[in-house]
């Protein structure tokens, strides 16, 4: 039989089979998948084969197989810097929320969040939240952003989570659909997913008055259904993405602007940092190119990926 991940709490798994019900499960033996190191074997999203074993006094199930997934987003374990964390896997669109205020969720997170998402080839839009709390400053931070991530092919909507107002559209695009809800601590993503449908209740955090960050209130990726049908998975929040099984050459491909004109640099191998001729960085001089993804490009060519200190949680 299947069953589709609801959450993974390291040991145990509550997966959701085809009559609705929710079961808890372990996994047999070791799972080792795709090659993959990582924390976790399996994440929420995931659609598992269970066997069943039933005695006069309890229904045991156990996890022996994962099914080949759409796709998965991963983030550097925080302790190992060799292995990963499985976030949320079969993914059809993920929400970035993004707060300029309250907390300030940085540019060059939301850079790597997105070459992430490019890389797995998973949709994602960028749902600026608590714009009721910006300031003018912050609102043309707002649109010199949304003119940035829309020119790049990534939505960008304006929204406050508790106002039914400002979200009735999502309502409408996750109808149907599993769906990813991610972002800093502190964001709003369990109040947006709660203000999303009337049948949940999570617990909200607070922000911390000491350093202006959420304070967190979700440990393990869960994924919900909808009223509407489909799901919402809610992540932990995130505040180091430490981008994983990537090779550095191929950063540039994940930046849609300097995919479009790698092929026009002097040499085929260009890595777009010191080569004479490139066309990327004389995009970045004419504006092409905005000059806050090049700088966050440079700091994935040039960041040691073996550092496990090093500075890239931009709380």
């Amino acid at each position: 039989m299947q069953g589709e991940v609801i959450k993974s709490t390291g040991k145990w798994y509550k997966v959701l089979i085809a009559d609705g019900t929710i079961i808890q499960a372990s996994i047999k033996g070791k799972l080792r998948l795709e090659g993959l190191r990582t924390t976790n074997p399996i994440a929420a999203g995931d659609v598992v084969r269970l066997t069943m074993v039933s005695s006069s006094n309890e229904t045991i199930y156990t996890i022996h197989g994962v099914e080949e997934r759409k796709n998965y987003l991963v983030r550097k374990s925080t302790n190992l810097s060799k292995q990963m964390q499985i976030i949320a896997a079969n993914i059809d669109r993920v929400y970035l929320l993004v707060t300029l205020r309250s907390p300030v969720t940085q540019i060059a997170f939301i850079d790597r969040f997105l070459v992430a998402a490019e890389s797995f080839r998973i949709p994602t839009t960028v749902l600026f939240n608590k714009i009721d709390l910006y300031e003018p400053e912050d609102l043309v931070l707002r649109d010199y952003l949304t003119e940035i991530y829309e020119g790049l092919g990534y939505p960008c909507k304006s929204i406050i989570a508790e106002k039914a107002e400002t979200i009735s559209f999502l309502k409408d695009e996750i109808k149907g659909k599993k769906v990813m809800i991610s972002g800093n601590s502190g964001v709003g993503k369990t109040t947006l997913v709660n203000s999303l449908d009337s049948s949940l209740s999570l617990r909200v955090g607070e922000i911390s008055q000491a350093h202006s960050q959420g304070k967190h209130t979700t440990t393990f990726s869960e994924m919900h259904a909808l009223q509407s049908g489909g799901f919402i998975i809610d992540t932990p929040g995130i505040r180091a993405f430490g981008l994983v099984d990537l090779e550095k050459a191929h950063f540039a491909h994940y930046f849609p602007e300097m995919r479009a004109l790698m092929g026009q640099c002097k040499f085929h191998n260009c890595m777009h940092i010191e080569e004479p001729r490139c066309a990327i960085k004389k995009a970045v001089e004419t504006k092409e190119i905005s000059e806050s993804r090049y700088i966050t490009y440079l700091q994935l060519m040039t960041e040691d990926s073996s550092d496990n200190h090093r500075r890239n949680d931009f709380k």
